[in-house]
């Protein structure tokens, strides 16, 4: 069977489209097509059906997959390496969400970075969940962090971590409100507050208010970032309550910066996932990034 086919195949199954295959292998659109047709007819067996918005692999396709796509890899690692040049220093391209991949998962794969033959040069991007696992499987990233665990048996996903999200607001409004008056009152003696979000849809607030009050928030955002390092610091400033990690308003929690507004007997959680894909934990550098952030996250709890 044809190498190229292959690399073609697993291509578009990654992609889910021929176009974006198309682009990614420098090829033509129909060019992709007539090699995916040729393959099909090898087997003797369709590869994808053919839908307005890309392709969605058969049974079949998806078998073949999970089967050719490691070995695939595997062979790209070894080309982009070399024979030869045992001690060149790989390149492990990291994507996750840009906070959580800034304040946590990028200083603890610093320590790994460099060229002394064991560590790797690193590169890092940032997107939500769906934009990160979409270029995993694309080919653009070596390993993901996602708040989105993977379906399909082309990525492979592990929990890495639990997130403890809390309701947080500069000392004027808990004082304004009082703590006491949250935990008796629950979210109606937060209807007022003014909301800090990273998106009109209140996706943190709503979280929290559905898990520990049963409801959904009445507020509106007043003011709308899309980093929480942002809501951090417009919620110091008095903009109004947030919901954040633990981890991000920790010191401004000591510092009293901010105050916690309530602390429920079940903090809601959020889990993040280590990505890759199926197969390429063969290759040193990813793996050894992969093991890294699993032993890190031990102490992020």
């Amino acid at each position: 069977m044809d190498l190229a086919l292959l690399r073609t195949f697993v291509t578009v199954h990654r992609a889910g489209s021929f176009t974006r295959a198309a682009a990614l292998l420098g090829l033509s659109q129909p060019a992709v097509t007539s090699q995916i047709r040729t393959l099909e007819r090898q087997l003797g067996r369709p590869l994808f059906l053919r839908q307005a918005r890309g392709v969605t692999p058969t049974t079949i396709g998806d078998e073949l997959a999970h089967k050719a796509a490691p070995h695939l890899d595997a062979l790209v690692e070894i080309a982009e390496r070399g024979l030869d040049d045992e001690s060149s220093v790989r390149t492990l391209h990291l994507a996750g969400p840009p906070e959580f991949t800034a304040e946590r998962a990028l200083p603890a794969l610093t320590e790994l970075a460099g060229d002394d033959g064991q560590g790797f040069a690193l590169r890092a991007s940032f997107g939500n969940a769906e934009e990160t696992l979409e270029g995993l499987s694309a080919g653009h990233h070596d390993l993901a962090i996602s708040t989105a665990r993977p379906r399909g048996a082309l990525l492979t996903a592990t929990a890495l971590c639990d997130e403890e999200h809390v309701l947080v607001a500069a000392p004027r409004w808990a004082e304004e409100i009082g703590t006491g008056t949250v935990r008796d009152k629950g979210a109606p003696a937060l209807e007022n507050l003014p909301v800090v979000e990273v998106h009109e849809s209140l996706p943190f607030v709503s979280r929290y208010w559905g898990s520990v009050f049963d409801t959904l928030p009445a507020a509106s955002g007043t003011v709308v970032v899309p980093d929480l390092r942002a809501v951090l610091a417009c919620t110091v400033a008095g903009a109004g309550l947030a919901v954040l990690p633990r981890y991000l308003c920790a010191i401004a929690l000591e510092r009293g910066e901010v105050m916690a507004l309530h602390e429920p007997a079940v903090p809601p959680l959020r889990t993040y996932f280590l990505v890759v894909r199926t197969g390429t934990l063969a290759m040193p550098h990813v793996a050894r990034a992969h093991e890294w952030l699993h032993h890190a996250a031990v102490d992020w709890g």
